[in-house]
């Protein structure tokens, strides 16, 4: 199965460091197949709470990954249960395709939970991705890298963050390394992206239910630095 363009940048993305990484809310697991093609890790945990979906997923990867070379898992539970303590030696956690807040809420638990474990985190929130910034900010966690995307005509910041290492490189309320693009597609796909951005939170704040002047300040002050790139 070809993966999506947002799933490819977090293919691509994933260093080959890591003794577990965790695809969570999977679906129908095609992100972690892709990991265990080209055995990106000893061991690949696939996770989703829905049941039919894991059940269907673990006759799969029997079929098709019986002889694999990577060790596989699959465990049917909320992301905040995951049971890490279990196994020895680094983690990386990725969860896409949920938004900011329930995001938000997983990362939490599992830093909370774990305080003691080597773990990386592979982050791709489908919105309210200025909110799950700002948690990221309070456990002081670096960047590794972040990248916009472009899918399917919907726009995507992938954050790819560690809370044990790059300490000079601390999580941005807005991003900073992402738009840092010398490539001319990438930097038109960041100016549609930004000016997306600043059209929802003006409406919000025309609206007048909520001030969200500081994040609009936020997204205005890389204007100038979009201009040089443009």
């Amino acid at each position: 199965m070809k993966l999506s363009k947002r799933l490819q940048y977090i293919d691509s993305m994933v260093k080959s460091d890591y003794s577990h990484i965790w695809d969570c809310c999977c679906d129908h697991g095609f992100l972690g197949a892709r990991l265990l093609d080209r055995e990106a890790a000893p061991h690949v945990h696939f996770v989703d709470i829905v049941p039919e979906l894991m059940d269907n997923l673990r006759t799969r990867l029997g079929h098709f990954y019986l002889e694999s070379t990577s060790s596989w898992s699959t465990h049917c539970l909320d992301v905040a249960q995951l049971p890490l303590q279990q196994y020895q030696g680094k983690h990386l956690v990725i969860i896409a395709g949920v938004g900011g807040d329930l995001m938000t809420q997983f990362v939490r638990d599992i830093h909370n939970h774990h305080p003691e474990l080597d773990i990386d985190f592979l982050l791709c929130p489908v919105y309210q991705q200025y909110a799950l910034r700002q948690q990221l900010i309070d456990f002081n966690f670096s960047v590794i890298q972040e990248k916009v995307v472009e899918d399917n005509q919907r726009y995507y910041e992938i954050l790819y963050i560690s809370r044990t290492s790059c300490q000079a490189n601390p999580v941005g309320p807005v991003g900073r390394q992402m738009w840092q693009e010398h490539n001319e597609e990438q930097q038109r796909v960041l100016i549609r992206y930004r000016d997306k951005v600043l059209n929802h939170y003006q409406r919000i704040h025309s609206g007048g239910k909520e001030n969200v002047q500081h994040i609009i300040d936020a997204y205005l002050a890389i204007q100038i630095h979009m201009e040089e790139l443009a």
